[in-house]
Order: C-alpha cells, then sequence, then structure tokens
C-alpha cells in the first residue's frame, strides 16, 4: 500500500544537434565529469541522472541521438516521450551554423514536441572564434523559431565543463513534470 505512487516519472530529455556538436562529450562530462574521448555515435547513448526539483528527487533519462545525416532521419521517433529538448551547437563551426539551424527548426515543428522547452547549448566556447550566445540567437533567430515554449542558450564548453552543470539545471527547472 505505502508503494503506490512512489514511482518518480520517467523524465526523458533528447540530446540533438549535428555530429560533432559535443553531444556525447557533454553527456559524459555531467555524468562522470570527465572529459571522455568520444567517436561519432552510431544509433544512441543513453543515460539516467539524478536532479533536484522543488526539492524532490528526480530522475532524467537522456538520450544522446546520433547527429549524422542518416541517424537524424530517425530523430523523430525520439519526440515522443521527450519531457525537453537540448540542442547542442559547435559554435566554432560557422561553416555549419545553417544545417544546424535547419535541423533545429524541422525538430521545433514536430508535433511530438509542442510547447516543450528547450535548451541550446553554444558548446565549443574555448574556441577562439566561437560565436557568442546574442550572436548564435540571431542567426538561428530563436525568438522566433521558439515562440510558446520556454527556451534558453546556454554558453558552454563540454570539454572543460564551463557552463555544462548550469545548462543541466536549467534545463531540469523547466520541465514541466
Amino acid at each position: 500500500m505505502g508503494l503506490r505512487g512512489s514511482k518518480q516519472p520517467d523524465i526523458q530529455v533528447l540530446l540533438l544537434g549535428l555530429d560533432n556538436a559535443g553531444k556525447s562529450t557533454f553527456l559524459y562530462k555531467l555524468k562522470h565529469n570527465a572529459c571522455v574521448n568520444t567517436v561519432p555515435t552510431i544509433g544512441f547513448n543513453v543515460e539516467m541522472l539524478e536532479a533536484k526539483k522543488n526539492r524532490k528527487n528526480i530522475t532524467l533519462t537522456l538520450w544522446d541521438v546520433g547527429g549524422q545525416g542518416k541517424m537524424r532521419e530517425h530523430w523523430m521517433s525520439f519526440h515522443q516521450d521527450a519531457a525537453a529538448v537540448v540542442f547542442v551547437v559547435d559554435s566554432s563551426s560557422r561553416e555549419r551554423l545553417e544545417e544546424a539551424r535547419r535541423e533545429l527548426e524541422n525538430t521545433l515543428r514536430s508535433e511530438q514536441l509542442r510547447g516543450r522547452p528547450l535548451g541550446v547549448l553554444a558548446n565549443k566556447q574555448d574556441v577562439n572564434g566561437a560565436l557568442t550566445v546574442t550572436e548564435l540567437k540571431d542567426k538561428f533567430n530563436l525568438r522566433k523559431i521558439c515562440a510558446g515554449r520556454d527556451w534558453f542558450v546556454q554558453p558552454c564548453s563540454a570539454s572543460t565543463g564551463f557552463g555544462v552543470e548550469e545548462a543541466f539545471k536549467r534545463v531540469v527547472q523547466m520541465i514541466n513534470k
């Protein structure tokens, strides 16, 4: 009798972005506080993380889905149960910004993600010439494409750890479960 309702809801967060944006590096920095040498993700990585929200412990399942062109076709099959989306951008790769913007827009058009919160990680801030948060907001036209949802842009470096914990905390606070 005392166990009814004690199971924590399964809160799933999608970690998306182009290949080489730093999604897996971000995930393992968050999980193990270590810079892990990664290889391109074929398929997905899944990790569970504990967090606190409103003084309650919650468990989040982070789905780090591969970002190669062939994998992006499958992103939609992960949308259904997502409570939030974290989109990682290599802010030092100006030549791929348009491609990243297009993929983010396509993702946000999903009916299953309507109104879900979005965190955009301006990753690789430790690289000279990386876009600032303001530049990224403008280039991605985020004020327009994120109308009707909570969103933020977090500068970070998944390899050094700069901004990683802050990004995770912001995502947790935006989740509505």
